[in-house]
């Protein structure tokens, strides 16, 4: 059977359908054997039976020719290969027996080596136990010490200066300086204030050697800053100079210096002091650059301009002057800054007072005439209170020689007028035919004139050119005014008051065009009122005088009216005149004497 079943296993499908056809419809018994594994076979379904399908697919590898031989000696040749597979299974794990062996034999010797290992290290652990708890220890110190090195560092860093700070603030005398140099002398100043906390502790001592550092620290570094300081101070010797921002920065650090502050700030007055009398000099004598502007003394033969060039120059050096001293004192936050600035311009410009002195004294000393010398009076006087809303009301030499000139200026100038005025009573002129103003007042009014033309457009403040005014007018008008009397005395009474008025009407004409005369043409205009009164009395009596009809009445009254008027007159006179009253200048108010007025009204 089983060879039958070889056999049909080994027929092509199309003979076993074939043989399966016939067999089904010749033979007709059910129950034989063959017939039911047939059918057995038939009915297996092998898209299910994946064993099968396997076992089909391992033959059709090697089944490749259907032939009885093929069919005899397939089982020969299943075992076959399946003894050369188990064969190839035996050598694989023979090779995998000796791996295993190997690796056997590698974890007996690396059990061998741990247990040897681990009794080592148990023996040295016995040994070591000691040496593990020292080291313990240690480690315990290192964290403590690295904390205490933690400490020391933020102290350092809080309390000590880096190297290249040192550097910074010991420097050599010659190096420069830089913001960085400011820096370290800051955080120097933040020590020396912090340290203080020190000395509220347990470590005084460290915070007293600290603060002795320190503040040695800061002596060096103000001291080398103070000679860079000078040094930079000496170089400023240009007209127009550069102040660098270190240098207004160390200003302001050696104001924690007051000593070195003064020095430093004496130093750069003594080097712009000869930068500026270098510069006038220059502008005297050689002019601009280029020959422009042409040089001063080229205007000496022009009395005005010449003085107005050199105080001009004087009042923007002065204000140049200040301007620099600000930009190197802007960081100073002191209250006396502005006195200082004051003092140093003062200083500044002391050097050229001298040479502007004496140019001036020239000037003035040679009469240029009255007109010319209240001009310069009163540009000197312009100049003072210019020059010293710069360097303010400091007594600096500067505004002390200025001063003194225009005194000088205005003695001679006043000298002038004096001068003249005597000329005039030294050869009183008799009055014209025509009784009109005399030429000698013609000339004087004139020159009035002129001076106060020059007062008016004068740049002096109101105040004082009101003052000056009084003097001029005093010092003018009076003696003209005796000299009017003088020279009507010689005349009849109506002569008399004619020349008086017509006098006295050209002399109101010449003050009404100016300011400051209104009390003066006050006293003119009642002076003319009395003086027309009288060259004709007449005029003035009541017309119903003309009505009595008793001359001996009318003249009884004339003269009893005349004699009150002189009597009047005669006490006005005598309480001016009188000492005890103070009246200023009491001939100057009333012109006439009493006897004169009794003698014009008889």
């Amino acid at each position: 059977m089983a060879d039958g079943s070889g056999e049909l296993a080994a027929l092509p499908a199309s003979g076993v359908a074939n043989t399966l056809g016939s067999g089904a419809a010749s033979s007709a018994q059910v129950h034989n054997p063959l017939s039911r594994k047939l059918q057995k076979v038939l009915e297996t379904r092998l898209d299910h039976d994946q064993e099968m399908l396997e076992a089909l697919k391992a033959l059709s590898s090697f089944f490749f020719e259907n032939s009885l031989r093929t069919r005899r000696n397939l089982r020969g040749d299943i075992e076959r290969r399946s003894l050369a597979i188990n064969e190839e299974f035996v050598n694989i794990f023979k090779d995998v027996k000796e791996e295993l062996e190997s690796i056997n034999e590698d974890i007996q010797a690396m059990s061998s080596c741990c247990q040897d290992m681990t009794s080592r290290l148990q023996a040295a652990k016995e040994q070591t136990q000691d040496l593990i708890v020292k080291t313990t220890k240690l480690q315990g110190e290192s964290q403590r010490l690295e904390i205490r090195a933690q400490v020391a560092d933020a102290f350092l860093s809080k309390f000590q200066l880096t190297p290249d700070e040192m550097r910074l603030l010991r420097g050599t005398r010659e190096g420069p300086i830089t913001e960085d140099f400011f820096k370290a002398l800051g955080r120097v100043k933040q020590i020396h204030n912090d340290v203080r906390i020190l000395l509220r502790t347990n470590q005084q001592t460290a915070g007293l050697e600290i603060m002795e550092q320190m503040a040695l620290l800061q002596e060096t570094a103000y001291e080398r800053l103070y000679r860079w300081a000078q040094s930079e101070c000496r170089a400023l010797t240009q007209e127009s100079c550069d102040i660098s921002p270190v240098l207004t920065h160390a200003m302001q650090a050696l104001q924690d210096r007051p000593v070195l502050y003064k020095y430093t700030l004496d130093e750069f007055g003594t080097a712009r002091r000869s930068a500026v009398v270098r510069g006038f000099i220059d502008a005297l004598t050689r002019g601009g650059p280029g020959g422009t502007p042409r040089p001063i003394e080229m205007h000496a033969h022009d009395p005005l301009r010449y003085v107005g060039d050199m105080l001009a120059w004087l009042h923007q050096a002065t204000a140049s002057e200040k301007e620099h001293l600000e930009a190197l004192l802007k960081q100073v936050a002191t209250q006396g800054v502005e006195e200082n600035i004051q003092e140093v311009v003062g200083h500044i410009t002391e050097g050229v007072c001298r040479p502007l002195k004496v140019r001036i004294e020239q000037v003035i000393v040679a009469e240029p005439g009255a007109v010319l010398l209240y001009k310069i009076s009163n540009l000197l006087k312009f100049y003072h209170h210019t020059i010293s809303g710069i360097v303010g009301n400091s007594a600096t030499t500067l505004l002390t020689t200025v001063e003194e000139m225009h005194l000088l200026s205005k003695k001679i100038f006043f000298n002038s007028l004096s001068l003249h005025a005597s000329k005039l009573m030294d050869k009183v002129e008799l009055p014209p035919p025509d009784l009109g103003p005399s030429s000698a007042l013609n000339q004087t009014l004139m020159l009035l004139r002129e001076v106060l033309a020059s007062h008016d457009s004068s740049v002096v403040p109101l105040d004082a050119r009101q003052a000056d005014f009084v003097q001029v007018l005093s010092c003018v008008l009076d003696p003209l005014l005796q000299m009017c009397t003088v020279s009507a005395s010689h005349l009849g009474s109506a002569d008399m008051a004619t020349f008086m008025v017509n006098s006295l009407c050209m002399m109101k004409t010449t003050l009404a065009l100016f300011e400051f005369t209104d009390r003066r043409l006050e006293m003119l205009q009642f002076q003319v009122q009395f003086d027309r009164y009288l060259s004709a009395p007449d005029n003035l009596l009541m017309p119903q005088l003309n009505f009595l009809l008793s001359a001996t009445v009318k003249e009884q009254i004339i003269k009893q009216s005349t004699e009150l008027v002189c009597r009047a007159y005669g006490e006005v006179y005598a309480a001016v005149t009188n000492p005890v009253n103070e009246y200023r200048d009491p001939e100057s108010i009333l012109h006439r004497w009493p006897q004169q007025v009794q003698a014009l009204l008889s």
